[in-house]
């Protein structure tokens, strides 16, 4: 990696160090530092919440100690709510409608708790993760059983100064969702993912969503089906494994990948995710070390804060169909993926961020950027 690239990679996982989730990333000096760092705002431990008294003390969480700059949180009933709640729909169309009011503006939290531990061996209980971020989730496709979702990041950090930095932008992660789909793609560890046929039974009224990395890379897909009421709309998955996200495979060498499932609720001003994870340790005596729960608080924020977002987005976008693409054609190739190594760990992200960078400021025509994409995709696969 030459040290043009290396620079990029570093300001990437600058902008993720704050952030939890799924597919947050890092380098491992990075990461090292923001677990490590002064917190920015009062003791950790005084503000999480999320445990129950275990012992004298409750473990202080780990995870990112950046301080965000005020944000105005968003109470009324958000227009995708409002039109989630029209009578009369077809059920496939309120599916539709409740997936895309995960779209807009939003401030997040991450919370991951280990709930139980299945070592008995008396070591200390793990210690709960807890960060921030602040998205905007983009629809990015919206077809009658298509739709996509970006997210991308714009961190609005407070100085060591008590004055706001400049604004911190990178693409983050996306949501795919399918109705009724063929085919759903299934990670099967050691850097493997697999795309499994369905039936017509299996899929019928039921929605895929499909999750990838910063970069376009597979993650983890399950199927689930929505359900709707007056007070929210919600999505759960079946049992689906998933690799480790950075903030365990930076700190944990004891399992190999989550087991475990996804629930999505989408409520009048935002929405939640939450994972219920088993810790799966293919090669050890014991199948599993423990459970954890995770849940992220999408709330949605009002005023212009995502300026930069929007610009990344639209400078960017006609560049990363060319990843998606390129990654279509591999698929087509063959129903199996291997990597050599999870990209958020390996770094082989910051090739394609590169790319996106020199694309948005004109240093790279579509037809170039389609080439070099499909070679850094190549060197990727084991």
């Amino acid at each position: 990696m030459n040290r043009r690239v290396s620079r990029k990679a570093a300001r990437v996982a600058t902008a993720l160090l704050a952030v939890a989730g799924s597919t947050s990333l890092a380098m491992a000096g990075l990461a090292q530092a923001a677990d490590t760092a002064t917190p920015a705002q009062p003791t950790v431990a005084s503000r999480y919440a999320f445990t129950w008294p275990l012992g004298p003390t409750t473990p202080a969480p780990r995870g990112g100690t950046t301080q965000g700059a005020a944000v105005e949180l968003d109470s009324a009933a958000s227009p995708q709510w409002q039109a989630l709640q029209e009578p009369g729909i077809s059920a496939a169309e309120r599916d539709r409608r409740a997936i895309l009011a995960m779209a807009g503006n939003y401030r997040v939290s991450f919370d991951f708790l280990e709930i139980a531990a299945f070592t008995g061996d008396g070591s200390a209980r793990a210690r709960p993760y807890q960060s921030w971020g602040t998205e905007r989730v983009f629809v990015d496709r919206d077809e009658p059983q298509h739709i996509s979702l970006v997210h991308v990041l714009e961190m609005h950090m407070m100085g060591a100064d008590g004055k706001p930095m400049a604004p911190m932008v990178t693409k983050h992660w996306r949501q795919d969702w399918r109705y009724e789909p063929a085919y759903v793609v299934e990670y099967q560890g050691s850097e493997q993912w697999n795309r499994r046929e369905l039936s017509s039974a299996e899929r019928q009224g039921r929605w895929s969503q499909t999750v990838y990395q910063v970069d376009e890379a597979p993650r983890y897909g399950a199927l689930g089906q929505w359900e709707h009421n007056a007070a929210f709309s919600s999505w759960i998955s079946n049992e689906t494994a998933r690799p480790l996200p950075r903030r365990e495979w930076s700190v944990r060498k004891d399992y190999d990948l989550l087991r475990g499932t996804n629930r999505h609720t989408v409520t009048p001003t935002g929405w939640i995710q939450e994972e219920n994870n088993l810790k799966a340790a293919n090669a050890a005596a014991l199948p599993f070390v423990g459970r954890e729960y995770g849940v992220a608080y999408y709330q949605r924020i009002l005023g212009d804060y995502f300026v930069d977002a929007q610009k990344y987005y639209e400078s960017t976008r006609a560049y990363w169909d060319q990843v998606l693409a390129a990654w279509d054609e591999i698929w087509s190739e063959s129903g199996t993926v291997t990597l050599k190594a999870n990209s958020d760990q390996s770094g082989a992200y910051a090739d394609l961020f590169q790319l996106a960078e020199d694309y948005a400021a004109g240093k790279l025509d579509l037809a170039d950027a389609k080439r070099k994409i499909r070679d850094s995709l190549s060197r990727q696969q084991g």
